[in-house]
Order: structure tokens, then sequence, then C-alpha cells
């Protein structure tokens, strides 16, 4: 019988097999780190809001001193592959907002802020500066809705005039935190965001969402950055309901 590597005495080439199992097992990482991750986050979350719930509870007592209720604000966003499901947080705004922009002609954006912007309470102000308006977002975590880490959820309204670039941010679960957010959350514009976002989906691993985990808890200490006006998504809702052209 000839030796291991040879035939009829003949070297048998085995490279290929041997990369054909690297090759298997590297195609199977990112399975496995996705599998650790989906199992991670609702652990994660659960813990959270137990060693978070003094602070929930404060928070609940702090809004309705300030302005009563409603403690929380609900809002319909798209989250993975477009689905749609209504995201809380701890309202930080007065409760019409919405209109109150308008009737002000604060912004041709109903849904965005501007610098020292009247319609956001005082303990909206500290909320938004500290992203603790966002930790209700936990029970969307626990129940497989969002991720810990992830692209901001869109609104539906906006996520209905992306282009097929800008859909790739929902190939994901959206986060709590993303890495567009500690790139500069609210100073930096719309297609930043989208690439910031893109870039995260197609370059995703577990070490990159402990990167961005431990700078977001850096995020709270910087100061306050002065929002920019969506000019983009401004530009497409103006385009997307101007009457469209008979054929």
């Amino acid at each position: 019988m000839a030796p291991p590597g040879e035939r009829c005495g003949e070297p048998v080439i085995i490279r290929r097999r041997v990369r054909s199992r690297i090759d298997e097992c590297h195609a199977h990482r990112p399975m496995v780190a996705r599998a650790i991750k989906r199992i991670a986050d609702p652990i994660l979350a659960f813990l959270l809001l137990l060693l978070c719930s003094p602070v929930l509870l404060a928070i609940v007592v702090w809004i309705l001193l300030d302005t009563g209720r409603p403690v929380l604000f609900s809002q319909v966003r798209a989250g993975k592959d477009g689905r749609s499901f209504r995201m809380l947080k701890f309202r930080t705004m007065v409760k019409d907002a919405v209109e109150q922009g308008r009737a002000q002609g604060l912004s041709e954006d109903p849904y965005g802020i501007v610098p020292n912007d009247p319609r956001i309470t005082r303990s909206g102000r500290f909320l938004r500066r500290t992203s603790l308006d966002e930790l209700p977002q936990l029970v969307h975590v626990l129940i497989g809705q969002m991720s810990l880490v992830g692209p901001r959820p869109d609104l539906v309204e906006q996520v209905a005039n992306y282009d097929e670039q800008d859909r790739r941010r929902l190939a994901v679960r959206p986060g709590i935190t993303g890495w567009s957010q500690v790139q500069g959350r609210d100073e930096i514009t719309w297609p930043e965001r989208f690439e910031h976002d893109a870039w995260y989906v197609e370059n995703w691993s577990l070490r990159l969402d402990l990167k961005i985990l431990f700078r977001t808890l850096t995020q709270p200490f910087r100061d306050e950055p002065a929002p920019v006006e969506d000019t983009m998504n401004i530009e497409r809702a103006r385009r997307a309901s101007s009457p469209q052209p008979r054929p």
C-alpha cells in the first residue's frame, strides 16, 4: 500500500482538501459570531433593564414632575428588512412638537430639531444629551426587534424614499447605538450617516460592536453638538409630494 500522499508511486496533492476545509471554517465564523450576537442581545438587555431600573424610575418621576404625562414617546420606525414597529423612548419634547414646529416655521423637516429648539423640555435636554432617553428601547432588544448595536431605526416615511444604496442599512436589525452615532451623532449629514451604516453592515464583527459600545459610553461627556438640518430628506419628501408629469 502506498504511503499517505502517494498513489502508484506518484505524489497526491492534498492542499486543495486542506484549503477547502480552511475556507469552510472561515465561512462559518460570521455565522457563529452572528449567533452569539443574537443570543447575547436579549440577555444583556434583560440585565441592563434590571441594573438600570432605579434610573428608569427616576427618569419617569422627573418627566412627570417637569411636564406631566405621557412619559413615553412612541413612533413607527423601520426595522430589519423594512419591517415597521413602534419604537419607544422617553419623551423629551412638548406633546405636540411636530405641530408646533410647523406652526412656528422652525424647519422644513417636521421630525428634525434645530439649535436651541424651544420644543425640547428641561428634562429632555439632559436626557437627549446623555442618550438616556433611548433606555426604553432595551425592551425592543429583549423581544428581538432591535439590537444593542446597529444602524438607528429610521422613520417609515423616510424609508419609503430610500434608493437601493440606502436600503443596505436595513439588512440588519437596528440598534440603540451604532457606528454613525459614535462618528458624530446629530452633527453629521444624513448621506454621511448612510455611508457609515453601510460600512458597518459590510464590515461587521463582534469586535466592532464592542468598540462601538465602549465609545458610546464616552458620548455623554461630550459637548452638546449643533444639529445639522436634514436637507436630504427634506428634498426627497418635496420630490415625493410634488405631482408627477403625465407621460
